[in-house]
């Protein structure tokens, strides 16, 4: 049995740090085992220019506490996006992305995009300048039952998109069907999706299992068992189109357990250690290097890091909850249980 497991440094390609308190409870989690992080641009206000996301960038690297800890800054898209600032900021290095919200399909979403055909002079831009488009892939459709959001917005959105920009480089995010999988395997090399841990790790009836659990509760929602087990042989398959993206979404307790309750599920306590457990679990533990550290990277077209983390075969349990200060207090994903990997200081 392996006691110990040596990665060179992983990437999470999806993650939410929020901004201010929240912020400085977060960022430090994700950059203990995290080389770089795509910083999501949902903020109130959004990210939207060079010089927001500069200004954004420096409070993620102050807060982190990781001098070497690489935030990778993303463009929030909405139909008025001027393409040419979005060009400014991938030239300038400070975009690496642009992030695709259907308006109202997620949290700070509401100035998302509308129409597709609006956004069609930025997406021409990405596909001339190489630069990936990220994907919250759900269609917003009351008359779409939430369970099939995802496999609608393929037939819909996606798959018209993908076809009517040949070029162009696409990040579908933290998939949970079989559709999604199945597609992006059938997509190519432009084609890539991040795999969340609690998707992997969970299926629907977490979030019902003895009564309303509201810490369960994620855009895109957790799907059907068959679902989560296709996931799991894509997560571990070691194929270069599935990579780490931990969606981890950081809300106060007050605001989770609540009339509305907020989407989201907040995992960077224990995110490595909770991809471990699960390609311990499936004994692939040989995969996991590929999926966390190397496909993420040769799809960006980034250096992998040069360090390396180790974790050890060790038990220990995740907080129950991490202090936010002024935002409040926040559950960690799997709080209270015990994981048996643990990484090393």
């Amino acid at each position: 049995m392996t006691d110990s497991i040596t990665l060179r440094r992983p990437d999470d390609w999806h993650v939410h740090l929020r901004d201010g308190p929240m912020l400085a409870a977060v960022a430090p989690l994700t950059a203990r085992a995290f080389g770089r992080a795509i910083v999501m641009p949902n903020l109130a206000p959004p990210v939207t220019t060079v010089q927001a996301a500069t200004d954004y960038r420096e409070r993620i690297k102050a807060a982190s506490g990781a001098a070497d800890f690489m935030p990778l800054m993303t463009c929030y898209l909405t139909d008025e996006t001027d393409a040419a600032e979005v060009r400014l900021g991938f030239k300038e290095a400070v975009f690496t992305a642009v992030k695709l919200y259907p308006a109202g399909a997620t949290t700070n979403s509401a100035d998302g995009v509308t129409d597709m055909t609006r956004i069609a002079p930025v997406l021409e831009t990405l596909q001339d300048i190489g630069m990936p488009l990220l994907v919250h892939g759900e269609v917003t459709d009351p008359d779409i039952d939430i369970f099939d959001r995802e496999a609608v917005f393929i037939d819909r959105v996606l798959g018209p998109m993908l076809a009517d920009f040949p070029a162009l480089k696409v990040v579908f995010e933290h998939i949970t069907t079989t559709q999604a999988v199945g597609f992006v395997r059938a997509g190519g090399p432009r084609l890539a999706a991040t795999i969340t841990p609690h998707h992997l790790i969970i299926n629907r009836n977490a979030m019902f299992r003895g009564g309303i659990r509201p810490h369960m509760y994620c855009l895109p929602v957790a799907k059907r068992e068959a679902h989560r087990l296709a996931l799991l042989e894509a997560a571990t398959s070691g194929e270069a189109c599935f990579f780490l993206g931990t969606d981890s979404a950081p809300h106060g307790i007050a605001e989770k357990q609540s009339a509305c309750g907020c989407a989201g599920i907040f995992s960077a306590a224990s995110a490595i250690e909770l991809y471990t457990h699960v390609f311990d679990r499936e004994k692939a533990l040989g995969q996991l290097e590929a999926f966390a550290s190397k496909n993420g990277p040769a799809f960006y077209g980034l250096a992998e890091n040069t360090d390396t983390i180790t974790l050890t075969r060790q038990d220990w349990t995740v907080p129950e909850a991490i202090d936010a200060g002024a935002a409040g207090t926040v559950r960690p994903f799997m709080a209270g249980e015990t994981l048996g990997w643990q990484l090393a200081d």
